[in-house]
């Protein structure tokens, strides 16, 4: 059983709906992925996992729009787990709603904190949460949302959703009637690492996406007459003409950030803006970033 197990785990590894025989050097990375499985329960019983934020901003104006939350799981012995590393297995073993909804209820409250504690310079202040094709389909997932904006307090259309393609189409009729019910609340959704999925024009008309984000691999490769250029500027003008706001992820040179004011994208976020950081970090730039614009003299924004 075991050893089936391990290659079920080549097969998803490899694109699903295939057949994949046993290999022994897949044991040992089956025995640790079973090992992290269990230790993802007891992580969600002991409260191991903590958000980072990452600062998107307005780029015509540099000023400071909100954040994106991030989860990271604390390991007692590992120490910091990146997603990468642990959100496909809460995925297959249904963790990710227990952990999804703790992410939601967390990145709310804090949002709610620092608007309470800003008052008016923050009142434009947004914060971003990933779903995944698990939420999606989780029955009591618009009950969820609904009461994490009453606990929290915030106004709806101050959280955006972020999905990704690939989440979206895995049920169209599912995907679309969530959304609608969640859209219902007024919350507000995006879009995420578009152009890496289906991209398909029919989807963005069926559900109701106010924003779309353009994924990091176009964004590196971003240099002027390059095919990377050519898709960016093209995805932009595509959201534009559909009123769709357009942010680009994965900026880290200042190169990238002129350009990608010069195609006219809305919204930019990077570790050229600012890395992913804890709560303490953001509690002390917050007033810096409201009042001046994080990143207006860098683009020569005035």
């Amino acid at each position: 059983m075991r050893d089936a197990d391990a290659a079920m785990y080549q097969a998803k590894d490899r694109g699903r709906n295939r057949v994949e025989h046993f290999e022994p050097a897949r044991r040992d990375s089956v025995v640790r992925l079973h090992q992290l499985g269990n230790e993802l329960h007891r992580a969600i019983e002991r409260d191991e996992f903590a958000l980072l934020f990452q600062p998107i901003v307005e780029l015509r104006t540099g000023r400071l729009a909100g954040f994106e939350a991030l989860v990271r799981w604390d390991h007692p012995d590992r120490g910091i787990i990146s997603p990468a590393d642990f959100i496909e297995l809460a995925e297959d073993t249904g963790l990710i709603v227990a952990i999804g909804e703790l992410v939601m209820d967390r990145a709310m409250q804090q949002l709610a904190a620092w608007k309470h504690r800003l008052g008016q310079g923050a009142d434009r202040l947004t914060v971003s949460i990933n779903l995944s094709a698990r939420q999606l389909g989780e029955p009591e997932l618009v009950q969820q949302v609904s009461d994490a904006l009453a606990r929290s307090g915030v106004e709806p259309g101050c959280v955006w959703f972020e999905i990704t393609e690939s989440a979206l189409v895995m049920d169209v009729e599912r995907s679309s009637d969530v959304l609608y019910a969640l859209r219902g609340l007024g919350v507000r959704f995006a879009i995420d690492d578009f152009g890496t999925g289906y991209s398909s024009l029919n989807y963005l008309q069926r559900f109701p996406a106010e924003a779309i984000k353009i994924d990091r691999s176009f964004v590196r490769g971003l240099r002027e007459g390059s095919d990377d250029e050519a898709i960016v500027s093209a995805v932009t003008h595509l959201g534009h003409s559909l009123n769709l706001l357009v942010t680009a992820e994965g900026v880290e040179r200042v190169s990238q950030l002129v350009r990608l004011r010069e195609l006219g994208c809305d919204h930019v976020q990077g570790l050229l803006i600012g890395p992913p950081q804890t709560t303490p970090e953001v509690d002390l730039a917050l007033p810096v970033w409201l009042d001046a614009g994080l990143i207006a003299k860098t683009v020569g924004v005035s």
